[in-house]
């Protein structure tokens, strides 16, 4: 595998899934390095003298106004380590956690932060041996950024606190020690460079949108799924009617829509059964597509926000030193609520579809998919589970962003809650990745009393991939199982994968 390039610049969110999961090597561009280095001149040429000069001389904070003697800098950088990393919960995934020591040594390597080379030498190097800081979920406001969270992230560093290595907890002085990687001892201005930003929360963003990316697609797949098992007409996908109102993400949602069905003997024509379709069914075009272009916008944030330099102050090529406030969250924070409802609605109008299909009143198919009803339930509480999920999703999409706590005695008087939105649209996505496994499980079994043979080329793959982690429901069994089957099988992008070949752009006839 080729090894990652990072230069401050070109980071995508693909990239950061590819650190963080797949474990892809890192390295850094050559013109980092000199970047770096002419920064760090200024920062030592103020250190050495009498300037005033935020976080390089000053206390942080309320603390801005005590001037700090040249003997106490090193301690200074340390002991702001020490005090910050002061998270509370459960400790994040090791995948967010590389997306961490990712994006803060991508930021870093702007050159602008005034930190040594050998500082994000080192955060890469973590990465190389995969070693993962413990880091507490809780505690960030998102105001100087991600404060705690990135202390907990930079104790490591110091050879201090807790990390994973290969699942594996054990003191990060031994896993350094292992590793042959040298504790460092931070310069000026260096504590403040690793802890101010908004690393967290754009962490967990960048993965979560790519999930979402991913589920969007699948949720078009159960969606021509369920139509199809409910006779639903597609002509509702015509083209003109969505040129008629051109949202990008709408025009492109019916677009996908018509290759998936092409070729299905299922679908019905207006008038033939019915004149038109309920909108879980109607307006999938105009559902999902909003979705569509709402992960656009999410993934433009975060994509931004990964190529940013979000510390304070900055140093710039001309030698000047600049206080200003680029750790504030609050474009991701906006971002991250933005996603916990965009996705949240792909789950909510995948359930109607699943109420569809276990209600024999709308899909003239037997009550709740099982053919010995009474003394079998079938999908009955699969909808439970399914509605119990989006009910949580609705709760989750209340935004966070809105709510701000004054700190550090008022200086800090306006916080973003970036973290916790971020952390809202992690759970949100998760959930939504069970709605639609639970609507492809119901939609397959739907298919069974119609003859998947009569699916469109594309529906039969999405199918055939169903049943080959989920029997047909011949009588009641222990459904958790399929059910958390199928989540993987959808979370892990399955479902999305096995619609490449149908999604291929092309001419339409």
């Amino acid at each position: 595998m080729s090894p990652l390039l990072i230069d401050g610049s070109t980071l995508t969110c693909d990239d950061v899934v590819s650190v963080a999961r797949d474990r892809k090597p890192v390295t850094i561009a050559p013109a980092v390095r000199e970047r770096i280095e002419q920064a760090r001149n200024v920062v030592e040429a103020l250190a050495a003298g009498d300037a005033v000069a935020y976080g390089i001389t000053t206390g942080f904070g309320h603390l801005a106004r005590v001037k700090i003697s040249r003997e106490e800098l090193d301690k200074l950088q340390r002991n702001l380590i020490l005090s910050h990393a002061v998270g509370t919960g459960n400790p994040f995934p090791d995948e967010v956690v590389r997306a961490m020591l990712l994006l803060r040594a991508n930021s870093l390597a702007k050159g602008l932060s005034g930190v040594r080379f050998e500082v994000v030498e080192t955060l890469v190097r973590l990465l190389q041996n995969d070693i993962c800081p413990l880091v507490p979920e809780k505690g960030s406001l998102g105001a100087s950024g991600d404060l705690a969270p990135l202390a907990h992230l930079a104790l490591a560093l110091l050879g201090e606190g807790k990390v994973r290595v290969g699942g594996v907890e054990m003191p990060a002085r031994e896993a350094l020690s292992r590793a042959g990687i040298s504790a460092l001892t931070l310069a000026p201005k260096e504590g403040l460079a690793l802890i101010n930003g908004t690393q967290a929360m754009t962490a967990v963003g960048a993965l979560a949108v790519h999930d979402a990316t991913t589920l969007a697609i699948t949720a078009d797949a159960a969606a021509c799924l369920s139509l199809e098992a409910l006779r639903g007409i597609a002509a509702a996908f015509d083209e003109r009617i969505h040129e008629a109102r051109p949202h990008r993400g709408q025009v492109a949602c019916a677009r996908t829509l018509r290759h998936l069905l092409k070729g299905s003997h299922l679908v019905s024509e207006p008038g033939e059964l019915r004149v038109q379709d309920a909108y879980s069914l109607r307006c999938v075009p105009q559902i999902h597509g909003a979705t569509r272009d709402a992960l656009a916008y999410v993934r433009q944030v975060i994509e931004t926000e990964v190529n940013s330099a979000s510390d304070n102050p900055l140093i710039f090529q001309d030698g000047s030193v600049v206080s200003g406030g680029n750790f504030h969250g609050q474009p991701v924070a906006l971002a991250m609520d933005f996603l916990c409802m965009a996705a949240s609605e792909l789950g909510s109008v995948s359930e109607r579809r699943i109420e569809r299909l276990l209600n024999p009143t709308l899909s003239a198919l037997p009550a709740f998919l099982t053919r010995h009803g009474g003394v079998n339930s079938g999908f009955m509480i699969v909808h439970y589970t399914a509605a119990a999920l989006v009910s949580e999703n609705k709760l989750l999409s209340s935004p966070a962003s809105v709510d701000s706590i004054p700190v550090s005695a008022s200086q800090e008087d306006h916080v973003s809650m970036g973290l916790i939105s971020a952390r809202k649209a992690r759970q949100v996505v998760e959930n939504l990745a069970r709605v639609l496994a639970a609507e492809l499980m119901c939609a397959a079994q739907a298919v069974d009393f119609r003859g998947p043979e009569n699916l469109a080329p594309a529906t039969r793959a999405v199918y055939d991939a169903v049943r080959e982690v989920v029997p047909p429901l011949e009588s009641d069994h222990w459904l958790y199982p399929d059910l958390e089957s199928l989540t993987k099988l959808v979370a892990g992008g399955k479902i999305a994968k096995t619609l490449g070949p149908y999604l291929e752009t092309r001419a339409e006839g």
